[in-house]
């Protein structure tokens, strides 16, 4: 357990504000608590703190009073924020049509020390790590505490664009430790800065606050292709949520849509379009900061987004820091693929049916985790020949699956072939005399583990659990497609009528992605309609 220590320089933040103002936040006496003070012309002053907002004068905020901070601020960026001079408060600006100054937000800047150790397992594990939580919630104070313990052993960048990690001024808070600090002069430019920090100063870490912009994604991915950890945050309540953002979906892979072939599509028992993980995520963990002392940390994006795309998400690790400071960690139970008679939870249904060994050619085209293997004593052992395909990465996804394989060079010894998508569609010779042969063919996407893993979950029949019912899954791809068509600009959008038991998951997955929906007609043409609020 680490001892906390706060630093909040708050007389320096109180200095700035009117004499009335400020006396009246010291009246109130709940400094440890207080998170930002509200000034708006022509309203009465507030202060808002942890458990709620209190008002600080009866008297209305006048131009004066705005120009007085104003006046003892730094200069407002283009994002309209300004700070203080070596410490970490910011004040925000809300302006009219003129561009005049109508309305200020000064939040405490805290520099909190000990708060780390929650986390700090993840974070110098070496692992690129992404922060999500709603405003105001912790996430800057995480990673400020972050980039001052690993720049104790690591060369790190901050790239901080609104001077909120290290402070305003020249010279950065002594809360950032050894890390060096690279401003940013637009926020636009924010992108360009990051690429900068790898090109030209040699970092092992770079630490990024708010990335919210297509170009800081995109930055951040080739920041990560190249070695370089990665510590960020995003704005976001949960995984699924930043999966729905098409601006920022591409930190932890992205979806895209594919379509599967008439016989494989029959196989599946789904509709031909799916939807799949793009990429490999930017990130490899991502933190879902529910409350300042509740986190729930996704250890493997990859997975948990694969999971989450094949319709039973995998939950998340729980972790908590109680009132004694004693941190305490739920893992994850082992997820289950769903019975028959279920919807999934996800944005589509678990992949394939049973290994169908009868009939030529099988795919294994999704990625992600197999099922659990059936209980009832040791498997067969199952000869392959693989043609194209990685032996050393068959033998993990083997062992990951606690199934017993031999790879073998013969076909007359072979009890299947596996070969990949490119060699099938040339039809090599050894792949059509394997079929001529009678031996079964299995073509996998790509070379990898995880699709390797659920090609051996066919070839052992590991799936035992039917699948779900086609309409309900093509339901669900219109619902996340009108999703996608509202969120890109689309005033509204009109599913078809479907059963109250789908229509209760449409509303249920517009409410996922922050969308408003309602139902219109009446029985049996009842529809509903995505819009945005």
């Amino acid at each position: 357990m680490t001892k906390r220590k706060i630093t909040d320089d708050l007389d320096a933040l109180l200095s700035v504000l009117p004499p009335a103002i400020a006396k009246a936040v010291r009246q109130a006496d709940d400094s440890d608590n207080l998170l930002e003070i509200i000034l708006d012309l022509g309203r009465a002053p507030s202060a808002r703190f942890t458990h709620g907002e209190i008002p600080l004068l009866d008297v209305e905020v006048s131009r004066a009073d705005i120009d007085f901070v104003v006046e003892r601020i730094g200069d407002f960026d283009d994002d309209n924020r300004a700070g203080l001079e070596r410490t970490l408060h910011r004040i925000a600006a809300i302006r009219n049509r003129k561009g005049d100054v109508v309305g200020l937000t000064c939040r405490v800047g805290r520099a909190v020390y000990g708060t780390l150790d929650i986390i700090q397992d993840l974070i110098e594990s070496g692992k690129s790590v992404l922060l999500l939580g709603r405003p105001g919630v912790g996430k800057t104070t995480l990673l400020r505490e972050a980039a001052r313990v690993l720049a104790e052993s690591k060369r790190v960048i901050v790239v901080d664009t609104s001077n909120e990690i290290g402070g305003d001024g020249d010279v950065p808070h002594p809360a950032v430790g050894k890390a060096r600090r690279m401003q940013v002069a637009s926020p636009a430019l924010q992108h360009e800065v990051m690429i900068e920090a790898v090109e030209n100063h040699n970092p092992e870490v770079i630490v990024i606050d708010e990335i919210g912009r297509e170009l800081e994604a995109l930055a951040a991915r080739t920041i990560a292709e190249r070695g370089v950890q990665l510590i960020g945050t995003a704005h976001g309540n949960s995984l699924e949520n930043l999966l729905l953002n098409p601006t920022l979906s591409d930190l932890v892979g992205g979806i895209e849509s594919v379509t599967l072939s008439d016989e494989e599509a029959r196989r599946r028992r789904t509709q031909k379009t799916v939807l799949e993980r793009r990429s490999p995520p930017t990130f490899d963990v991502l933190i879902e900061i529910q409350t300042r002392d509740r986190l729930a940390v996704h250890p493997d994006v990859a997975a948990a987004v694969d999971a989450l795309l094949r319709g039973y998400p995998l939950p998340p690790e729980i972790r908590t820091r109680g009132p004694d400071g004693e941190i305490r960690i739920e893992k994850a139970a082992a997820p289950r693929p769903p019975k028959r008679g279920n919807t999934p939870t996800g944005l589509r249904r678990q992949f394939g049916s049973g290994a169908g060994t009868d009939s030529p050619p099988q795919s294994a085209e999704t990625s992600g985790e197999a099922a659990p293997p059936v209980k009832g004593g040791r498997h067969e052992v199952k000869r392959i020949y693989p043609y194209g395909v990685a032996r050393n990465r068959l033998m993990q996804a083997a062992r990951k699956l606690g199934v017993p394989i031999v790879v073998v060079d013969d076909l007359s010894q072979t009890d299947a072939l596996v070969t990949l998508r490119t060699y099938y569609r040339k039809r090599q010779r050894t792949v059509m005399n394997a079929e001529q042969s009678g031996v079964p063919v299995y073509v996998l996407r790509s070379n990898t583990v995880n699709q390797m893993v659920d090609f051996l979950s066919d070839l052992f029949a590991l799936h035992t659990e039917a699948r779900q019912d086609a309409d309900v899954d093509r339901a669900l791809q219109e619902t996340q497609s009108a999703i996608a068509a509202v969120m890109d600009g689309e005033r509204w959008v009109d599913l078809p009528p479907a059963s109250a038991y789908i229509r209760r998951l449409q509303h249920q997955m517009a409410r996922d992605a922050q969308l408003v929906s309602h139902s219109y007609g009446r029985e049996p043409y009842r529809r509903v309609r995505i819009f945005r609020e």
